[in-house]
């Protein structure tokens, strides 16, 4: 597999997709065609995680890697999803692109990301996303937009035109997929999909095709 130039992996052609037998290929080839049609944000994905009640949570996110290991993405772990993730180190994600009529649903556990992939993803932001790491106490009670303005304020001053390093509270997870399901609308509900399964990272995917 070789590396498109937004850094996913182009494979196998999405075209008869049912007889596909890699899923990371195939995953590619449709994140290729999703960045050609979709009109904002390709890599946008649902993240689902689970609270210490075990209530459930769901929000959209933005893919910022895969490879070989699993699928990365960045966060403040001091965040609700950030508390949820490294409390029960398990995560479900979706990708659903409405002009290709398709969809990837992907299960497994997720871990850090190491501090030099993380430094290396937050220095490439631009500068005001940031500070605004540092600003934003993400997932608290805010009292007025005029707090976040002033933090934002506070940051940029301490600053300066000087590097904005990395908070030690910001970085990133890497969900290991242990199944991925690939689906496609068809008429009269008579969807496509197509699921790979394994028992853990290194495992051979077993595949199967699914009723609609």
């Amino acid at each position: 597999m070789t590396k498109s130039n937004t850094g996913f992996y182009k494979g196998a052609p999405a075209d008869d997709f049912l007889t596909a037998t890699d899923p990371l290929s195939l995953f590619s080839s449709w994140m290729g065609d999703a960045e050609q049609s979709e009109p904002n944000d390709p890599n946008a994905m649902a993240l689902a995680s689970v609270d210490g009640d075990g209530l459930p949570n769901v929000r959209m996110v933005l893919l910022k890697g895969i490879d070989e290991a699993g699928f990365v993405f960045y966060t403040n772990f001091e965040s609700a999803k950030g508390r949820e993730l490294l409390g029960n180190g398990k995560a479900a994600l979706m990708f659903h692109w409405k002009s290709l009529r398709r969809q990837i649903r992907l299960r497994g556990p997720v871990s850090r990301v190491s501090a030099d992939e993380a430094n290396a993803y937050f220095e490439s932001r631009p500068r005001g996303s940031r500070i605004g790491a540092w600003a934003s106490q993400q997932s608290r009670e805010l009292e007025s937009r005029f707090a976040l303005e002033k933090a934002v304020a506070k940051f940029g001053t301490k600053f300066g035109l000087g590097k904005v390093p990395r908070p030690d509270h910001w970085s990133g997870f890497r969900l290991v997929p242990v199944e991925i399901e690939f689906w496609h609308d068809r008429p009269f509900r008579l969807h496509d999909r197509l699921v790979f399964r394994r028992e853990a990272e290194g495992d051979d995917w077993q595949r199967a095709i699914l009723y609609p």
